[in-house]
């Protein structure tokens, strides 16, 4: 079984994680696709994926192709028995998903056919999702469309952020896929068919999104900020500087102010949000370190209280 010819694809954390699952469990994976390195940070250094870095270190070749549908050839010498992606970051072309004896399967991070796309987790969260998941499937020509080989649910607790629900779903994943890749090599599985009636969309975060709209109601907002909490981050503006929203709590709390309004509290700093306290736990000022909000208060921030975060 292990001598299956297996190409992966993937691009984040979340990718790397499944590709050391498949190298740790002795899988033969004889090569590597990411997305090209990139531009990081203020100092703009160029930087490799965690999947490209992970597969060096194991001594696998990475492919990088800038665009995939006009420059998959060195994908097609490999040989490859089946491919797996996971967060790879561009659309694979029919010659790819047909090219393998095995075919294509893709590790999506929701519970298809919900939320179709490249943010599943943080749109689970954003959209006050209870639950979520983890679906193994047969790659398709349309966005994550094709037929489904195996599913895991899990909860999504209200205090869940992006960051933690990422690092849950991970262990989901490599669980599943596991437990699943047995039955894809041997072809044995039965795949179901996604309920096209049911289906909704994950699309990326939009910089517009990272700006967070404090007139919402409460749980939106809150919703909001730990959907995309620690990355990218929401952010309001305070006198004229961004203000990125890291942590945040929901207390029992009311204040007749304005949406938006600061105020300073015994542990730190708060945001009335229609009507309600909504406390901040970490942020980060333009140009400075993450801090707790405690620090702001007595430093950067010391004169804020009473302003209107928009």
């Amino acid at each position: 079984m292990n001598d299956v010819r297996i190409i992966f694809m993937g691009t984040p954390v979340f990718g790397k994680e499944i590709l050391k699952c498949l190298v740790e469990n002795k899988y033969n994976v004889i090569g590597v696709v990411s997305q090209p390195d990139k531009k990081v940070g203020r100092k703009q250094i160029i930087t490799p994926c965690p999947v490209k870095e992970y597969a060096l270190q194991q001594g696998i070749k990475v492919i990088q192709p800038y665009k995939i549908k006009d420059d998959f050839q060195d994908i097609l010498d490999l040989n490859a028995d089946l491919i797996i992606t996971c967060a790879y970051g561009q659309i694979i072309p029919d010659v790819i998903l047909k090219a393998t004896r095995l075919g294509c399967i893709n590790v999506h991070a929701s519970l298809l056919p919900k939320l179709r796309g490249g943010a599943p987790i943080q749109r689970s969260i954003i959209n006050g999702y209870d639950k979520t998941g983890i679906t193994i499937m047969e790659m398709a020509s349309k966005m994550d469309a094709g037929d489904i080989i195996s599913q895991n649910e899990i909860k999504i607790d209200i205090t869940d952020t992006y960051s933690s629900l990422h690092d849950k779903l991970i262990k989901v994943a490599t669980s599943l896929l596991l437990k699943t890749l047995p039955s894809i090599i041997e072809e044995n599985y039965i795949a179901i068919k996604q309920e096209e009636q049911e289906v909704t969309y994950g699309f990326n975060i939009t910089k517009e999104e990272e700006h967070i709209d404090l007139t919402k109601d409460y749980l939106q907002v809150y919703n909001h900020i730990r959907g995309l909490s620690d990355d990218p981050c929401c952010y309001g503006i305070v006198d004229n500087k961004k203000v990125k929203l890291h942590t945040v709590k929901m207390t029992d709390k009311y204040y007749e102010k304005e949406s938006g309004t600061i105020v300073f509290e015994d542990k730190g700093l708060g945001i009335v949000i229609d009507g309600r306290l909504l406390l901040i736990e970490k942020l980060q000022l333009e140009g400075r370190n993450i801090c707790g909000s405690i620090d702001a208060r007595n430093g950067a921030a010391r004169n804020w209280e009473g302003k209107v975060m928009c």
